[in-house]
This record gives C-alpha cells, structure tokens and sequence, in this order.
C-alpha cells in the first residue's frame, strides 16, 4: 500500500473513533494528542492485514483522560459475562509518572491488581477458554464498529473495531519507541498534522523482513514476538537474541509482580492461565519447578 493510502486509512480509522467519544474535553485531548505506531502502518506497507490500530498519548494528562473515561464507559456498561460473577473494582491510579488501570477483584488480599481475573470468578480451568474468546473477538470485524471497550489491562484498553489504546508509555514519538522492541515498527502517524512519517531504518528493516532489537521494558515478550515473524519468514541473527537474553538477564524473575509485569506486556490474555496457577500456589515467588509443570501442562 503507498504511503498516501495508508495515512487516509489511519486519518478514517481514527476520525471514526473520535466520534464515539462523547465528552468533549477528553475528545479534544485525543484530537490534539494522539500517535499512532506500531505494527498497523508496517503490515499496510506490507500490504498485510491489519491486526489493531495501536494509539499511543503525547502525555500524561492525556493518556490519564483516555484512562479515566473508558474506564468510567466500562463500569456504566460493563459486558454480559461479567455481571453474574464477584464484583470487581475497576479504577484509574496515577503515580511515579505512569497511568494504571487497577482492577480488584472481591477478597484479593492487599489490593494486589488482578489484571487477569477480571471478567471473571472463573476458575484456572476455564482461563484458556476465556483468552480465545478474547482474542477472537479482537479479531472480528465489524460493519460499524462503536468503539466500545471491550477487554482492561493494566496497560492498555481494547476497543471494539480493531484500535487499542496503550496507556503503559506516552510521551513524544521518539519517547515512546524508546520502549519498543523492534525497528520496522517505529513508523508513526500523528493527530495534530494528520500524516504518517517513515524512519529510514524501519523502511530498510521492513524490506529486508529483519527483526532488529533495540531493547524493551518487556523483553521475554518480545522474544516470543519474534516467534511470530520468523514464521512469516523473516529473519533474526544471533546478535539480537543475545541482546534480548542480557535483558532477561537483568530481571528478577523469582518475584511474581516482576514476572507478571513481564508476562502480561501488553496482551494478558496469553499467560492468564499461568499467572492464576502461579498466584494460587504462592502469591509472593515463583516456584521455578511448578512453573515448568504448568508451563508442560498447559502448552506442551
């Protein structure tokens, strides 16, 4: 797809969504303050398909008023599944210059944020069950998307019609791919000149179909997206698996918020299942031994 096509699709997508926001402030903070990056502007170059619209906040107010008014839509309206299981507290915390969504679950112990029991009350068992769905509806296309919330993380809100809104890292541009793992996605579009600009080095990775690291807060994800792209021929040297194993080195996987932060990056549904083991067996470390065992159980 040329470039000039792919910016209408992006300006489309994102005039389509801004229309469903119906408080005025925060549509104007959205309007003024919006980066779109990732991996929708690299699979359009590709001629690919396009699998979410990521968009991205220039600050943090803003990133703070997105936050605050899905989470708000979700609680006036939250979706059939959750209203016949335990009540959940769904709520916006702001502090040491990062925005959160923090979900609690009725009897979670010292307000631990429950990320993947929400929507919820079911046990371990059903939890794999529950990510397809999850991801299937991520999926779907819809004739008329009303760019509902349908699935809360700490990090990020996915809305119904393929956008989702990453509240995790803000900032300029260049701030924000300072937390990104690969080259070829650092092509970004921008709300307030309307138009996508390419970086060089992500042009000549896309060509070349190379993965190249430049380090991330959430390492042991990015290794298991690299799986992703080798399948769809695309190649990685030595170098840059090297690079992703000193970071995973310097993590302190033993401490289960540490490994859940590491686990759930942006998408909680792939390791819910192994997060509710992990908590039920000891909320406080990581069994490295039961880790293997569920880990055989549930993906081998």
């Amino acid at each position: 797809m040329k470039t000039k096509t792919a910016n209408l699709t992006i300006c489309k997508k994102f005039d389509e969504w801004l229309e469903t926001i119906t408080d005025e402030r925060v549509k104007k903070k959205v309007n003024e303050g919006s980066i779109l990056t990732g991996g929708a502007i690299a699979s359009m170059l590709l001629r690919e398909p396009i699998n979410d619209f990521d968009f991205y906040f220039k600050d943090l107010d803003t990133a703070k008023a997105v936050a605050e008014y899905y989470v708000g839509v979700f609680n006036q309206n939250p979706p059939q599944r959750t209203k016949d299981t335990k009540p959940v507290s769904i709520t916006v915390e702001c502090e040491d210059n990062r925005v959160r969504i923090v979900i609690k679950s009725a009897g979670v112990a010292g307000g631990q944020n429950a990320t993947y029991e929400y929507f919820e009350g079911r046990p371990p068992e059903a939890s794999e069950e529950y990510a397809s769905k999850v991801i299937e509806a991520k999926e779907q296309q819809e004739e008329k998307p009303d760019y509902r919330p349908v699935f809360l993380s700490d990090n990020a809100i996915t809305l119904s019609g393929g956008v989702q809104l990453v509240i995790r890292f803000f900032g300029s541009p260049d701030e924000v791919h300072a937390n990104y793992d690969f080259v070829h996605a650092t092509n970004y579009w921008t709300s307030w000149d309307r138009k996508i600009t390419l970086r060089t080095e992500a042009l000549e990775c896309l060509l070349t179909k190379e993965l190249r690291y430049t380090g991330s807060k959430y390492p042991i994800c990015s290794l298991i997206r690299a799986r992703k792209f080798i399948q769809r021929e695309w190649t990685i040297n030595a170098g840059q698996y090297l690079k992703i194993a000193f970071q995973i080195n310097e993590l302190e996987l033993s401490n289960f918020d540490v490994l859940r932060e590491q686990l759930i990056g942006m998408d909680v549904a792939y390791f819910m299942q192994v997060l509710a083991l992990l908590k039920e067996k000891d909320p406080a470390k990581v069994n490295t031994a039961y880790l293997v065992e569920i880990i055989d159980r549930i993906f081998g």
